[in-house]
């Protein structure tokens, strides 16, 4: 897909994954519309990129709305990356034997999984409005984000994996519901990816060593912008559709 004068929506598009996408989206030509709680790095990215940045909280359909509305304003949308998301570490019950508190799992279920669903169909309208852009009826291209956490969750990780793994499940029923009008979907699940989640300095540099020699093989943790080729790629490639890539160094990961 030609992504040259179309618009582009980047959640989390602020920092890690959701940057570096958007940037790789950039260099294809695309408006980037930054969506992001983080005011000061959102707009320093879309300043960069020339694009547009949009205070959006994922999980709110008026947020949703505008960031879709502002990206149609500066050409057809044409591709959505769902990168926002958050994890809250919690055991099912703790050590004191007392319940993991319903409304953490509740949030990050409404901020990863109906957050993404949120951005994901108000997204998809605005693409089935637009002209298509070849013969075989093509709108626009999605891309989910879920996590290796998915398919192997690690202690503490309840929440955090259902709901990625929520976001799998739905990518081969969205994509056939949209067929209809054009729309490809897929998802990535990235395994250890190198994002200041983890922090700065000498500690935190000896612990991500750590971490990398889990990997299969390249042992060390991904960089964001190895995520980004997999992102583009899943958008530009018109056959690619309903499918739910790794992209983790063959990892697996262990229970804790």
């Amino acid at each position: 897909m030609n992504l040259e004068g179309a618009s582009a929506i980047v959640t989390g598009g602020a920092s890690g994954i959701g940057e570096a996408s958007a940037r790789q989206l950039a260099a294809k030509g695309a408006k980037v519309v930054i969506a992001d709680l983080n005011e000061e790095a959102g707009q320093a990215v879309a300043s960069e990129l020339g694009g547009l940045f949009v205070k959006c909280d994922v999980s709110s359909e008026e947020d949703g709305a505008a960031a879709v509305a502002a990206a149609s304003e500066m050409g057809p949308l044409r591709a959505l990356v769902n990168s926002a998301g958050l994890g809250a570490a919690a055991r099912t019950v703790d050590r004191n034997n007392q319940p993991m508190p319903q409304a953490t799992f509740d949030f990050v279920i409404k901020v990863n999984l109906m957050g993404s669903f949120n951005m994901l169909r108000q997204s998809a309208a605005a693409m089935a409005q637009t002209e298509p852009v070849d013969a075989d009826g093509s709108r626009g291209a999605i891309v989910n984000m879920a996590s290796a956490a998915a398919f192997d969750g690690q202690i503490g990780q309840a929440a955090y994996s259902a709901s990625k793994g929520g976001i799998v499940g739905m990518t081969l029923p969205i994509a056939r519901d949209l067929s209809a009008v054009g729309v490809r979907v897929n998802t990535i699940a990235p395994g250890l990816i190198d994002t200041p989640i983890y922090g700065e300095g000498e500690q935190s540099e000896k612990f991500k060593d750590h971490l990398g020699q889990s990997v299969l093989f390249p042992k060390r943790l991904g960089s964001a912008e190895e995520l980004a080729f997999m992102v583009l790629d899943v958008i530009t490639n018109p056959y690619m559709n309903g499918e739910t890539i790794r992209v983790d160094g063959g990892i697996r990961m262990p229970p804790k």
